[in-house]
C-alpha cells in the first residue's frame, strides 16, 4: 500500500577520523562522515530504485552519492548533548576518557550522531543531539 503516511525522520550522522582527537579540536578537514535518514520497514529497494530514476531528471550533483543499504550498529552508549555542534568535545572526552574505561568498554565502529532538533530553526545553545559510541568489551591486558 503506496498510500502509507511517512514522518522523515531525524538526520543523523557517522563519523571517524585517521585520530579521534581531531574532534576535540574541531579540526573538521579531517573528519570522514556519511549522512543518512532511517526508512520505514515498508520503504524497499525497488521504491528507491524509482525515486532515483526521477530524482535523475532533476541533475542533482550528488544524486550519486545516495545509497540505499541497512545498518546494523551494535552495542552502544549513548548521551544527549544540549547546545551547539561545536562544543561536543567535552562530552565526547568524559565519553572516551571516563565512562568507557571505568565501565571495562573500548570505541568500535563509527561515532554516530542523531540531530534532534532542526538547525536551521534552534538557537545553538537549544540543539539536541544524541552522541552514540559503538562499544566493545575492553581487552585485558
Amino acid at each position: 500500500d503506496l498510500a502509507r503516511i511517512h514522518t522523515v525522520a531525524p538526520l543523523e550522522g557517522l563519523w571517524s577520523a585517521e585520530d579521534l582527537e581531531v574532534y576535540r579540536t574541531r579540526d573538521k578537514s579531517a573528519w570522514d562522515w556519511t549522512m543518512m535518514i532511517a526508512q520505514p520497514d515498508w520503504i524497499t529497494s525497488e521504491i528507491v530504485d524509482d525515486a532515483m530514476v526521477a530524482a535523475r531528471k532533476k541533475r542533482l550533483p550528488a544524486l550519486d552519492l545516495l545509497r540505499f543499504e541497512r545498518y546494523a550498529e551494535g552495542r552502544c552508549v549513548q548521551t544527549l548533548h544540549i547546545g551547539s555542534y561545536d562544543d561536543e568535545g567535552p562530552t565526547l572526552a568524559r565519553l572516551h576518557d571516563e565512562f568507557l574505561p571505568e565501565h571495562g568498554l573500548a570505541p568500535t565502529g563509527r561515532h554516530h550522531e542523531i540531530y534532534l532538533s532542526d538547525a536551521r530553526k534552534t538557537e545553538p545553545a537549544k540543539l539536541r543531539t544524541i552522541l552514540r559510541q559503538p562499544v566493545t568489551a575492553q581487552r585485558e591486558e
